[in-house]
């Protein structure tokens, strides 16, 4: 059989409430040369039998994965699971509580296939609270709209260095070769900065496409990630981070080195100064939009 165009990656644990949404938003997008991996973190609800039974009923779409003993390894290690598995050279993420819109897969092919030099390409969120009756707000990701930025650029401009939004994993589609120049997703890191640390590697050595379309519906609720993160967990895994991210920088090629040690070193001295943090947050916000 021969490859798909796109491998999307859903990894899940204990989402019995959310994940047939995802899954359905994947099987209704306007695109239909893709390979769904639900890849099983070690579910203990009926999450895996649902994944099992769209596996079964679409054997030639949708295929289960989980490891040994059906551990539980984090979402890191999870993704990376499925990317051992995937055929295809574009790879795309869904988190098991989102929703996709229908033209993302066909919006964001298009264009990787004009833009060759873009390793990845995401869009603006709906951080969606309406399927729960809150309010819903469209947050853009990156430094530049409709456009391509350069590394290390990006990393100095988007979180978790600088201030503009970081992408959500379920809104990226990125080219096999990026995963396998960054080496994956980081397993060590098993919580919120799951994230933070792939997308670091990405802002740091390859260029990145953002777009003001949306494709995704990131749902809010008590169990999301950025609900449970609490601000001493967050300063922890901040600080983790950082220190990896030196290590990171000082054991492989990127440019600007110095500037990327001088970034991290400034973002140390604003974790410790929560007041100092704040204010220099507002007025790198202000010349964003001042000089976007």
């Amino acid at each position: 059989m021969p490859a798909p165009r796109v491998s999307i990656i859903c990894p899940f644990l204990d989402r019995e409430d959310f994940i047939a949404d995802a899954i359905e938003s994947v099987l209704a997008q306007d695109f239909a040369d893709f390979e769904l991996l639900l890849v099983d973190d070690g579910s203990t609800d009926s999450s895996t039998a649902i994944a099992r039974e769209y596996a079964r009923r679409l054997p030639r779409k949708i295929r289960c994965l989980e490891h040994e003993g059906h551990a539980n390894r984090g979402t890191s290690a999870a993704r990376n699971l499925g990317f051992v598995h995937a055929r295809a050279d574009y790879i795309a993420y869904i988190d098991a509580d989102d929703v996709w819109r229908p033209s993302k897969l066909t919006e964001q092919i298009d264009i990787l296939d004009a833009y060759a030099e873009a390793a990845m390409v995401c869009g603006t969120v709906n951080y969606w609270r309406s399927w729960g009756g809150g309010t819903d707000r469209l947050v853009p990701s990156g430094n530049v709209r409709d456009g391509l930025s350069p590394p290390p650029r990006t990393a100095f401009d988007v979180y978790p260095l600088g201030s503009a939004d970081m992408p959500c994993p379920s809104d990226v589609m990125i080219r096999r070769e990026a995963v396998v120049a960054v080496g994956g997703w980081e397993e060590q890191f098993t919580g919120f900065y799951d994230d933070c640390a792939f997308f670091a590697k990405i802002f740091a050595t390859l260029p990145v496409w953002f777009s003001s379309r949306t494709w995704l519906d990131y749902r809010l609720h008590p169990g999301s990630c950025s609900a449970t993160t609490t601000s001493e967990g967050y300063h922890a895994n901040r600080r983790r981070f950082l220190d990896w991210f030196g290590d990171y920088i000082e054991g492989h090629t990127v440019e600007d080195k110095a500037g990327l040690r001088r970034a991290i070193a400034r973002a140390r001295w604003e974790l410790d100064r929560p007041l100092a943090r704040r204010f220099l947050t507002r007025v790198r916000n202000l010349r964003r939009r001042l000089f976007r």
